[in-house]
């Protein structure tokens, strides 16, 4: 049974980090090793569960209905050990998280002293700008994102929204001056290139009309700091959140792009994996954040 266990923890890891040497890696074992568990794996059940070339791993059918069934059991395990190992009221553990640089240095970085203060055993791990895919690749526990989430297989919880504002410099807004909507749809756009359409956004008035915008994007980063950088070169307008650029606007670095309309306020989002069973330490912070940060 326990050998079967092995193999299945060596099958799950490559296929969520993609790699049968990574898995090695992960798993402090040979990739001889991963192989050998691999093939037992795959004669044990008379099928075949990976689909391996020189450049990738990927699963077969059979595979993702394994993998299907036996993360969750393999989860249940790992958390019925740690119960028993520390007790089932105690949070411990490494905890990865992840968020983009900007908003984690703002909000979440300050209030880790705390947390670990509640929490001495907890080891934290905190990576920036990390994709969702890396929730499975790069095993982390929590992903905060901002703005408008697609569809996934995630769970997720809701932290609180945030203000987005178009911006510009006086400079550029000399040059090129904005007077109503439809002018926008001429002027260079700075373009957030994380977003589907990040120069199409639709403006509302005090009356709550909606007016769509289509701007030209010619300048494009995944850096809401790069975005700023360029928007305070007089590059062109660009869409910030609005806990970005407060000082600047306070001291007329930037300015509000008519400030008579407003743009959607955006979901600050709590990803992580669907599993039955969320970790201590996973709920413990998501309680601390929805405490401290949500609203």
């Amino acid at each position: 049974m326990h050998m079967h266990l092995n193999r299945v923890q060596t099958f799950l890891a490559i296929a969520e980090l993609g790699s049968f040497t990574k898995a090695a890696n992960h798993l402090n074992i040979s990739r001889a090793m991963v192989s050998l568990h691999i093939k037992a794996l795959e004669a044990a059940l008379s099928t075949t569960l990976l689909m391996r070339n020189s450049r990738a791993v990927a699963l077969t059918e059979s595979g993702h209905s394994f993998y299907a069934e036996f993360k969750a059991i393999v989860t249940d395990i790992d958390a019925a050990f740690d119960r028993v190992l520390h007790g089932s009221n105690r949070v411990s553990g490494t905890l990865r998280i992840s968020s983009t640089r900007e908003y984690g240095e703002q909000f979440i970085l300050p209030l880790i002293p705390l947390f670990t203060e509640l929490y001495p055993d907890i080891r934290l791990c905190y990576d920036f700008d990390s994709s969702l895919n890396d929730l499975l690749a790069e095993r982390l526990d929590l992903v905060i994102r901002l703005g408008n989430l697609a569809d996934s297989a995630f769970r997720s919880r809701k932290l609180g929204d945030y203000e987005i504002v178009l911006v510009a410099t006086e400079a550029f807004l000399a040059r090129c001056p904005v007077r109503e909507p439809k002018d926008l749809n001429v002027l260079p756009w700075i373009a957030n290139s994380n977003l589907p359409a990040p120069a199409q956004w639709v403006l509302r008035d005090r009356a709550g009309q909606g007016i769509e915008v289509s701007g030209s994007r010619h300048f494009e980063s995944n850096s809401s700091t790069a975005i700023r950088s360029m928007t305070l070169s007089s590059l062109g307008v660009s869409v910030l959140p609005a806990w970005m650029v407060e000082d600047d606007i306070a001291t007329g670095r930037l300015l509000r792009v008519l400030p008579d309309y407003s743009l959607p306020s955006q979901p600050i989002s709590l990803v992580f994996p669907d599993t039955p069973h969320l970790p201590h330490k996973s709920r413990a912070f998501i309680d601390f954040l929805l405490l401290h940060v949500a609203g």
